[in-house]
């Protein structure tokens, strides 16, 4: 993850836009969220925007454009291939989870597919399942902006502030000032995520 987040900070311009928005297209059309760091690319996106290497308002379009349509690629990968995609053994493993997220699924509606673009897990594998499901594709395109435009712009933003804080500490105090808050920031990002997958993990047992 180390190397994959240092070469996209040396990324620029139109690289950056076709990178980060294939890494986020990937996550949800291909049930490859488990292995592809989609929600990562993001804030990166918002960091290199910062660092003045991307326009904002582009990685913000990218980033929202690439989630809706990874989306709806898919909910058609869940209508057409659903039974195989779920004997598969990219999902077999996890097929506590899987049942928690049909469940959601099943229970809210629309709703689940919106609430879905904020749990990893669930950002990987709703939009198949919505697809497999039979639900009017409509309602889920509507649910699935909704979810993409908020939890775009907000991934976005965070990394843009996290890089503008950079680069303003970095200027104040110097370079080893900046790694050290960048650490912290990085111990807290990481303790947080760990507590919220274990978190998952006991809503889906």
């Amino acid at each position: 993850m180390k190397g994959l987040t240092d070469w996209l900070l040396g990324l620029h311009g139109a690289a950056v836009y076709g990178v980060v928005g294939l890494l986020v297209f990937a996550e949800d059309a291909l049930f490859v969220g488990f292995v592809l760091p989609g929600e990562t690319a993001a804030v990166l996106g918002g960091v290199i925007a910062a660092l003045g290497h991307a326009s904002l308002p582009i990685v913000l379009v990218v980033v929202i454009g690439a989630a809706i349509l990874g989306d709806t690629v898919g909910y058609e990968v869940g209508r057409f291939f659903g039974p195989k995609l779920l004997s598969s053994r990219l999902v077999k493993g996890r097929s506590g989870r899987l049942d928690a997220a049909r469940k959601q699924l099943a229970e809210r509606g629309g709703t689940a597919v919106f609430l879905g673009r904020f749990v990893a897990f669930f950002r990987a594998t709703m939009p198949a399942l919505a697809g497999m499901s039979g639900m009017r594709y409509l309602k889920f395109l509507s649910f699935n902006a909704a979810g993409g435009i908020v939890w775009g712009t907000g991934v976005v933003l965070l990394g843009y502030l996290a890089g503008h804080s950079y680069a303003k500490v970095e200027k104040t105090f110097g370079r080893v000032a900046a790694l050290a808050v960048a650490a912290i920031v990085i111990v807290v990002f990481v303790i947080w995520r760990v507590r919220r997958h274990r978190a998952e993990r006991v809503a889906a047992e």
